[in-house]
């Protein structure tokens, strides 16, 4: 997993960032986001950038790629809107934790997750606990929410070479620490 997200890309704000390395971003998004057992931070700049360069892309890029393209936003951002219904909750109580600048929804997601837990409430309330006797009719969304399972393992691949991580082990193992080579692939537990 990469939490080096931002849009940077180690350039400065006057030089332009090709459509190459805002594609390769993408995909890095694209698949942190899939195989991430829980919400990653939003990266609608990068969405919003390749959505801008799309006419660029038809004079270099031929139809193919511009469907891989598409194809890619429409999973990052259906596999967020999934994540988003699945533990909306949870999602939304960590969404208020949070500063102004470390929102992990876009203000879109965080509009969708606001009126999906209402509907859902309103629709629990309406289907089945009104029909339940008063002193179980009180809706307690602690109770109800789902949480991504951190403890889960994910793929992941060394960007560059890195020394010195720790990872956390049980009482038994105790932690460990290990050096990653660049390129280097390995399953680990999320957190």
């Amino acid at each position: 997993m990469d939490n080096d997200n931002d849009l940077s890309f180690g350039l400065s704000d006057e030089e332009p960032i090709s459509a190459q390395k805002v594609l390769k971003t993408l995909e890095e998004v694209w698949l942190n986001e899939k195989l991430s057992p829980e919400l990653l931070k939003h990266q609608t700049e990068v969405v919003d950038c390749m959505l801008d360069q799309e006419n660029d892309f038809r004079v270099v890029v031929h139809r193919m790629e511009l469907e891989r393209i598409r194809y890619i936003v429409a999973s990052y951002l259906r596999t967020r809107l999934d994540k988003i219904e699945m533990f909306t909750n949870k999602i939304l109580d960590d969404e208020d934790k949070r500063e102004p600048e470390e929102k992990y929804l876009s203000p879109k997601e965080f509009k969708f997750a606001r009126e999906y837990s209402s509907l859902m409430e309103s629709h629990l309330q309406a289907l089945a606990l009104k029909h339940m006797p008063t002193y179980v009719q009180k809706f307690d969304k602690s109770k109800m929410s789902i949480v991504p399972n951190i403890s889960s393992h994910v793929f992941l691949r060394a960007k560059r070479n890195i020394t010195g991580i720790i990872i956390e082990g049980d009482n038994e193992t105790g932690d460990e620490e290990i050096d990653l080579e660049e390129n280097s692939q390995h399953i680990i537990q999320y957190k």
